[in-house]
């Protein structure tokens, strides 16, 4: 059973989170047959940095492409001629292949390699200093300068 959520509620009270909520949709828009191949493994190796794997066993390096646009990261391989060898068995997959990977804001990709049939995809989250959080100092109240208070007072009217 397949349930849709309407996420138009929360537009009113939120600015700038348009993107997610159609991320959210999309998603649920997901068809159920899922292509798993090839397979991938996403590791976090430090605070900031990630690494993709994945295998591509049978594909060289002129086969395979890497591309980033914006927060998409689109990783495809087509081999360049077809084998026309008489095979008992194939079991190495050699189909042309296109993997799509979401990134999140001010992940870049910081290198790539090809080695042993396994292709790893460094990247790095690089937040620009302006959007860092920062210490607001607090000085004390005898440095800050005296706001001058008013006092109003009612007229009083005998009966």
């Amino acid at each position: 059973m397949r349930t849709a959520f309407d996420f138009s509620p929360l537009y009113r009270s939120s600015i700038g989170f348009d993107r997610v909520f159609d991320l959210l949709e999309n998603a649920s828009r997901a068809t159920t047959t899922v292509d798993n191949w090839p397979p991938y493994d996403i590791a976090k190796t430090g605070d900031d940095d990630y690494r993709i794997t994945m295998a591509v066993a049978g594909f060289s390096q002129d086969e395979l492409s890497i591309t980033q646009e914006q927060n998409m990261l689109v990783v495809s391989g087509q081999k360049s001629g077809e084998d026309t060898g008489e095979y008992l068995h194939r079991g190495i997959a050699g189909r042309t292949f296109q993997r799509r990977f979401q990134l999140a804001d001010h992940v870049k990709v910081t290198g790539a390699g090809l080695e042993n049939g396994l292709l790893t995809i460094d990247l790095k989250r690089e937040i620009p200093e302006e959007m860092k959080p920062r210490r607001i100092e607090i000085g004390n109240a005898t440095a800050m300068p005296k706001v001058a208070q008013r006092k109003i007072e009612a007229e009083k009217q005998a009966a």
